[in-house]
């Protein structure tokens, strides 16, 4: 492997500082696995998925903090059956001291399975605090939503920004991922133009096959044009390849001024695994080409 020595690579030494990572609760055994390439204090997200339970949750949380990590347990609104189940997720994350930072989503489900419908509602429980809770994440999208409408988006991220304020909660935004770093900035760039000023951790794919990445893309919305593929190294005529985002995170690194975007940081969504993607951060932080 080739040292890189570029400023591109420097501005990605700043971004990639405190960089996120996310996992399932399924993915416990591989978090150990992966724990020695992975720095101490590193946020790991913990999904909200509907085939995983609470046990599972609450196990694959307490394994990333005895690990030296930041747990950061995702809400599900939609998903929540009732008040009742918020409080209890809440209590049990607090019973374990996994609960101080929350990832709070809407979810998948179409129709919310209790009172809560967006994450907003959520935040505005006041069960949040109550249970010990002190940094929420929220969800940004660059290249918006396949179901919900721009002005939607935009009026809904302004409340949750309000809203964790008012509820004296920190927050971070933390953005759906994309191949495209200019329609990421441009975004950010009309987020601080709206007064929100919270950090944003800008969601980048972990290393992972091409087909897996466009099926992933495909099922959120996420632009994949031969000009944005190409940019990015996904080959859409070997669908049998594997793609990294070092192109992406180079090229973001190139637009990205602090004084402009405000606090960037990266947060992986593990696609090819997280092994894979530890192994891969590791290698370009320390200034190899990644292979």
């Amino acid at each position: 492997m080739t040292p890189v020595s570029t400023p591109a690579l420097t501005g990605a030494a700043l971004l990639l500082r405190d960089f996120s990572l996310e996992m399932t609760g399924k993915d416990t055994p591989k978090l150990e696995a992966a724990g020695e390439s992975i720095p101490e204090g590193t946020r790991v997200n913990v999904t909200y998925l509907g085939n995983e339970d609470l046990p599972m949750r609450r196990a694959a949380a307490r394994s990333a903090r005895r690990l030296g990590f930041v747990p950061v347990p995702h809400v599900s609104a939609r998903r929540l059956g009732s008040r009742q189940d918020l409080a209890e997720f809440l209590a049990a994350l607090q019973a374990d001291g996994t609960g101080q930072n929350v990832f709070v989503v809407g979810g998948d489900p179409a129709h919310p399975h209790g009172p809560y419908r967006d994450s907003l509602s959520v935040i505005r429980s006041g069960l949040l605090g109550k249970y010990g809770v002190r940094q929420a994440g929220i969800s940004g999208y660059p290249e918006g939503h396949p179901q919900i409408p721009e002005t939607a988006l935009w009026t809904a991220l302004e409340q949750k920004a309000a809203a964790l304020a008012e509820e004296g909660l920190t927050g971070d935004v933390i953005t759906q991922f994309g191949f495209d770093p200019d329609a990421v900035l441009d975004w950010i760039e009309r987020l601080r133009e709206r007064g929100v000023d919270l950090p944003v951790r800008v969601g980048v794919p972990g290393p992972a096959g091409v087909r897996r990445l466009l099926s992933y893309a495909t099922r959120f919305g996420v632009g994949t044009g031969a000009s944005i593929a190409r940019k990015y190294g996904l080959s859409l005529s070997n669908l049998m390849g594997t793609a990294g985002p070092d192109r992406f995170i180079r090229a973001l690194a190139e637009r990205y001024d602090p004084t402009a975007h405000g606090e960037v940081k990266l947060h992986f969504y593990t696609f090819g695994g997280l092994g894979a993607t530890s192994a891969w951060i590791a290698g370009f932080r320390t200034g190899e080409d990644p292979k």
